[in-house]
């Protein structure tokens, strides 16, 4: 067992990032344990990225079936899952499809705009001829 970074500054997601590295496992790989463990064939590689990205959070079930693969005490999960809830998720410059300030300003397109056409070079309507 990997001993664990100190518990009152270690976030769920780098956490798990480590564990599962510490293995060689690939993100498919973890998912596909962690199915294995727990009788189900629900959960994806792209789950196991967003709980390591922090983007969601897994809940108790998960968290449970994650120590027993990982070989990580439940607790040290169950407080890292909970700073990470508390802190939320990370907010980083140039994340998501438009960056940190989310939908790119000035780029109203369709009916609502004054004047214009829509987007897609569509009819524009046209005054009394």
């Amino acid at each position: 067992m990997i001993s664990p970074a100190p518990p009152y500054r270690t976030q769920l997601g780098p956490l798990l990032v480590r564990h599962r590295l510490a293995r060689g496992w690939s993100q498919r790989r973890a998912a596909a344990e962690l199915c294995a463990a727990a009788g189900v064939a629900t959960l994806s590689r792209h789950e196991v990225s967003r709980w390591e990205r922090q983007r969601r959070v897994p809940g108790g079930f998960w968290l449970g079936w994650l120590a027993v693969v990982l070989d990580v005490p439940p607790v040290v999960l169950a407080e890292a899952a909970a700073r990470t809830r508390r802190t939320g998720p990370p907010t980083t410059a140039g994340s998501g499809r438009h960056g940190a300030a989310g939908a790119r300003p000035g780029r109203r397109t369709g009916l609502g705009r004054a004047g214009g056409t829509t987007r897609g070079g569509g009819a524009r309507a046209v005054g009394n001829r």
